[in-house]
């Protein structure tokens, strides 16, 4: 690529931009895959249009314009992405067996290495991208429609300007504010619910997470919701349910997890959304522990408030987490 604006190749220019990109698809869209796409068909159309760009803009707010509208006219096909929590119902009965649900989308995890690849981000790279990815705000921002939901990333998460806002979204200033002034009121405290992230995370909130962890290995049920609160949560995409407090997690795992004993379950640490994660791999007959679920855990004030377990295989392959552990 060696179209230049003056000594600066498109490259140059854009290259840097690409782990944030895949950051702002995936909050606007709630997919990883989907997102992987879309940053695909952003670097395409923004090529085909670099010998346009004139400059009167920063190449950031350029690339973000194209990358919000992308993800605009991919949304007219899709409909929302939930977690379980977010489908209007009460929380499930841990005593009746849990049915998965494949006619729907659901919400994705975000695997860290897919933004950053083996690469050690530059700290305030890794904040902008960080922003808003965890799993409790993509969730609230699936309830926008799509218009709002971008204003609202623009705005709140990327601290963009109200006329960089509506040149992203390609309308008058005074449009984009009173998108964003819906968005905030649908979303509310939804913003604010999420966990921690991983470098937010306090040396007793690091030791939390490592029991938690810990006690899966051992399969130490009591052990798992000691370091829970009293009102957490638990949901299992594409299982439709979700479950709320100790006794109820409790009762989940211990009736209907295929584990038995210790080391059934092994798991290995990874981040995910920003946010503590770990590959939960299942011990089966002959021996071998194979993936299970993609586990992302909300830590506040140091205990754990919710967790999300994902059973899809190809989140453990985007997280870069073998496909089977060795003995």
């Amino acid at each position: 690529m060696t179209t230049t604006t003056g000594t600066q190749t498109f490259e140059e220019l854009t290259a840097p931009l690409r782990g944030e990109l895949l950051a702002h698809c995936y909050r606007m869209l709630g997919s990883a895959g989907e997102a992987e796409d879309l940053v695909q068909e952003t670097y395409l159309r923004a090529w085909r249009a670099f010998h346009s760009f004139e400059g009167r803009s920063s190449v950031r707010t350029w690339m973000y314009r194209i990358a919000t509208n992308t993800c605009l006219t991919a949304l007219k096909q899709q409909g929302r992405r939930p977690l379980p929590s977010g489908l209007g119902q009460p929380p499930g009965d841990p005593h009746v067996p849990v049915v998965e649900d494949r006619s729907r989308d659901w919400l994705e995890p975000l695997p860290d290495r897919m933004v950053w690849g083996e690469a050690r981000p530059d700290p305030a790279d890794a904040a902008v991208a960080h922003e808003g990815v965890q799993l409790a705000v993509v969730a609230a921002l699936q309830d926008l429609p799509p218009r709002q939901r971008a204003a609202l990333v623009l705005r709140d998460v990327l601290q963009m300007s109200a006329a960089e806002t509506a040149e992203a979204l390609g309308c008058s200033v005074a449009a984009a504010n009173s998108a964003l002034q819906r968005a905030r009121a649908t979303v509310g405290d939804g913003m604010r619910q999420a966990g921690r992230r991983v470098h937010e995370l306090t040396a007793e909130e690091r030791e939390i997470f490592t029991r938690f962890c810990e006690a899966f290995e051992r399969y130490d049920v009591p052990a798992v919701v000691e370091v829970m609160t009293e009102q957490a949560t638990w949901q299992m995409p594409p299982f439709d349910r979700y479950y709320v407090g100790q006794e109820a997690i409790a009762a989940l795992i211990g009736t209907q997890c295929p584990a038995s004993g210790p080391l059934d379950l092994r798991m290995v640490p990874t981040v995910s959304n920003g946010q503590p994660a770990a590959g939960m791999y299942l011990r089966g007959e002959d021996g071998v522990h194979r993936p299970f679920q993609l586990v992302v855990v909300d830590v506040v004030d140091g205990a754990v408030t919710a967790v999300v377990g994902f059973f899809d295989e190809a989140a453990f392959a985007r997280a870069g987490l073998p496909a089977k552990l060795a003995d």
